[in-house]
């Protein structure tokens, strides 16, 4: 695949013809500019100031930070299938089947397969991603190291490879962009068997992502012997979601303190759990309940919490330190 340099803007014009980034007159006095003759030097400016917009707008630090986020993000997504119809032929009166109707025409062993190839596909888009991701990191660092490099001769000897760089990482970027989106899946057989009809749907599986689920920390809070717990997620779906909150005391020193743990499963995004044990540390988790559709769960969501200390042992606290009535 060729990629051209003028693609990213890099024109002959805007690579030979000086930016306000460096005063020109101020530049040929200075020690670097009597390295070179005067259109050699001009020509390392332009160019110098053609990859400096480059790691300033294509390549910036901040945008890198940013893809870094949205990366951390889908590292913690669950990953589901979606069955849905095919877009009808032109002229066909029948109407789509819904999503739920789709499911009843699956065969169950093949959509059984096809889950394990989108958590496949799942795992593989993301050490992908990463990949992608890590080549742009070296890639801003190289070019960086070069524009900050004193000697102006090895800049311009090395011009071409400084473009060829330029056009892979910009490949590199436009890969990653369309990569963040999950896609279509695949399909070698049929997955809706025999139905007694003449006409059989056509389906197709897409991989689809649902956000985080993930503790409110600021609300979730431990009392003396019971902890309020809440979640949220970023986006909510349409439909009401199940969630499966899991509890479990760190560090037990009995056989009996091994049972404090247990799971919940809850269709709210808040559950209180009761009679806990006073000044101990819980460990508490939360993630969606197992679905028909879910594929990959790579990541949940956990939290530590330190119950109150119960009341002080020994003699009431109303005979210690109350003065007596003469």
């Amino acid at each position: 695949m060729n990629f051209q340099v003028t693609s990213l803007g890099l024109d002959k014009r805007r690579l030979d013809s000086p930016r306000p980034f460096l005063d020109l007159e101020e530049a040929e006095e200075s020690e670097d500019g009597q390295l070179l003759e005067p259109d050699a030097w001009r020509a390392y400016v332009g160019r110098r100031n053609a990859l400096r917009e480059f790691l300033t707008s294509d390549l910036s630090a901040h945008l890198l930070r940013r893809h870094h986020a949205r990366m951390e993000l889908l590292r913690r997504c669950s990953y589901h299938l979606e069955v849905l119809p095919k877009h009808l032929a032109l002229g066909d009166q029948n109407p789509p089947l819904l999503p739920h109707a789709l499911f009843q025409l699956v065969d169950p062993c093949k959509f059984q397969r096809m889950k394990a190839v989108g958590a496949a596909q799942a795992r593989i888009q993301l050490l992908l991603l990463g990949d992608l991701l890590e080549q742009l990191d070296r890639g801003r660092a190289e070019l960086d190291a070069l524009l900050e490099a004193p000697d102006p001769r090895p800049f311009l000897a090395g011009w071409a490879h400084v473009e060829q760089r330029l056009a892979d990482l910009s490949a590199v970027m436009d890969s990653f962009l369309a990569m963040m989106v999950p896609g279509r899946l695949h399909i070698k057989h049929r997955l809706v068997s025999d139905v007694g009809t003449t006409k059989v749907p056509h389906i197709r599986l897409m991989l689809s992502t649902k956000m985080p689920v993930m503790f409110d920390r600021k609300e979730s809070v431990a009392h003396q012997d019971w902890a309020t717990l809440r979640w949220f997620v970023t986006i909510q779906s349409a439909a009401p979601e199940q969630f499966e909150l899991r509890f479990k005391l760190l560090d037990p020193r009995t056989q009996q303190e091994c049972l404090q743990r247990g799971l919940f499963p809850v269709a709210a995004c808040t559950f209180d759990v009761h009679n806990l044990l006073p000044n101990r540390v819980y460990r508490f988790t939360i993630k969606r309940a197992e679905s028909y559709t879910l594929v990959y769960e790579p990541w949940q969501d956990s939290l530590t919490l330190h119950t109150q200390p119960g009341p002080p042992e020994g003699p009431a606290l109303g005979l210690l330190g109350t003065p007596g009535r003469p």
